[in-house]
């Protein structure tokens, strides 16, 4: 019976997000209650919720802190002086145009905002890629294979996600899977180079230009809260940061409450600009904290009445023995159709919780379980279910279709070398 309502609270849930019926967030808060009510739980439920939302709360904190560090970061014109460069070094020649592209986009990606890094990468690039008649498309492929590697860090929306749903420290996802995010980094470096060395041969060639729709890009910073004396500052307390959380000299929400705090008493000591950098950037930290804080609703209703574990023991029955083990690369490689056709949301919160408690009855623990969700990645930015796409389209001037079938190959080939690296470093196994 319990493992009859657990698959059926899980389809429900897929179902209205999917269809749009309902929010993530609302129905990550409203379904699991009617469920566990359906299961014979009454006013415990509340106590279920509430030990499941105080599991979650360092990863909500770190999301939140992150989220707003990297946006003070780029308020203040950090990555300035890298665009500038990167356009200087790139010149009108191709390949040092997709290879800078590359650099851009893998290094702003660290705010783990999708779309910030889709309009600095693209403001800087589009011109130039105009210019000198590159096909956008190739600046669509360099933009998401970058962005979609770099989310790999914990304060990415996929990784704070599968933290949240399997309740564990996002530290123990990321660790582990540096050498495949360094892995990433050098796939994405040579496609960008592949992709440059096509397009300046068929530049050289003389064969037609190729034009994309007009650009809905509209991006305007306000240059006065630009600090560029602070830049060399600045750029020292990130690393310092980023080192302090690598090494877990403090747990990762520590380190970057204590950045934040010490980037907004550097770049902006009076109070009211302090005030009104929160306020910018909430509508970007907010929702994804929401998300988090009712995802711990959910998992521990899901987790407290018994159904997950009732579901894993009834998915023991269709996997074979020999594979129990291999659980984490398979998932991996489930990973790929299955974060395609389903939301972030629908995946994350729906499908992989239940795999990582099949899996732990085979030994396999939950943050192999994690990781291995996370390395489809580069396929899932190509899926229409995303609004990045959307956006990525309109910046770009192009069709999401086109977008679509000319970066699928790279997608692909970009999510192999992930789980090879993850497999052969031993973090899916």
């Amino acid at each position: 019976m319990l493992m009859f309502l657990g698959y059926a609270m899980v389809a429900t849930f897929m179902v209205l997000i999917m269809t749009r019926r309902l929010s993530a967030m609302v129905a990550l808060i409203l379904i699991p209650i009617l469920f566990g009510v359906l299961a014979g739980h009454g006013a415990d439920l509340g106590d279920m919720a509430v030990e499941g939302i105080g599991k979650l709360a360092p990863t909500a904190t770190l999301l939140l802190f992150a989220v707003l560090y990297f946006a003070l970061m780029i308020d203040a014109g950090l990555f300035d002086p890298l665009v500038n460069r990167v356009l200087r070094f790139a010149g009108d020649d191709p390949v040092r145009v997709a290879m800078g592209t590359a650099v851009v986009a893998l290094t702003v990606s660290l705010d783990g905002d999708g779309a910030t890094t889709a309009l600095i990468t693209i403001t800087a690039f589009l011109p130039v890629y105009r210019r000198l008649g590159m096909n956008p498309l190739v600046l669509a492929v360099i933009l998401g294979s970058s962005n979609t590697v770099m989310n790999l860090a914990p304060w990415g929306g996929p990784a704070g996600r599968a933290a949240a749903a399997l309740h564990i420290d996002p530290a123990d996802i990321f660790i582990p899977l540096l050498p495949t995010i360094a892995a990433g980094i050098l796939g994405t470096l040579a496609i960008a180079w592949h992709l440059g060395r096509r397009e300046r041969a068929r530049i050289a060639a003389g064969l037609e230009r190729i034009e994309a729709g007009e650009s809905i890009l509209s991006f305007d910073r306000d240059m006065t809260l630009a600090r560029p004396r602070l830049i060399g500052l600045n750029l020292v307390l990130t690393l310092a940061v980023l080192g302090v959380a690598i090494v877990r000299l403090l747990p990762l929400p520590v380190a970057f409450m204590i950045g934040f705090a010490i980037a907004l008493l550097i770049n902006y000591p009076s109070p009211r600009l302090q005030g009104e950098r929160l306020k910018a950037h909430a509508t970007n930290a907010l929702p994804i904290v929401v998300l988090i804080l009712a995802a711990g609703s959910f998992t521990g209703i899901m987790a407290g009445t018994g159904m997950i574990d009732a579901m894993a023991k009834g998915a023991m029955t269709a996997v074979p023995p020999a594979m129990g083990p291999q659980l984490g690369v398979v998932t991996a490689f489930l990973g790929i159709p299955l974060s395609f056709v389903l939301s972030n949301d629908a995946y994350y919160f729906g499908v992989i919780p239940i795999i990582a408690q099949t899996a732990a009855h085979y030994g396999v623990e939950p943050a192999v379980t994690a990781r291995a969700s996370l390395l489809s990645l580069p396929t899932h930015g190509l899926s229409p279910l995303i609004a990045a796409i959307y956006l990525i389209a309109g910046l770009l001037g192009c069709d999401v279709g086109a977008m679509q079938r000319f970066g699928l190959k790279w997608a692909l080939l970009l999510t192999l070398i992930l789980i090879a690296a993850a497999t052969l470093t031993g973090a899916i196994l």
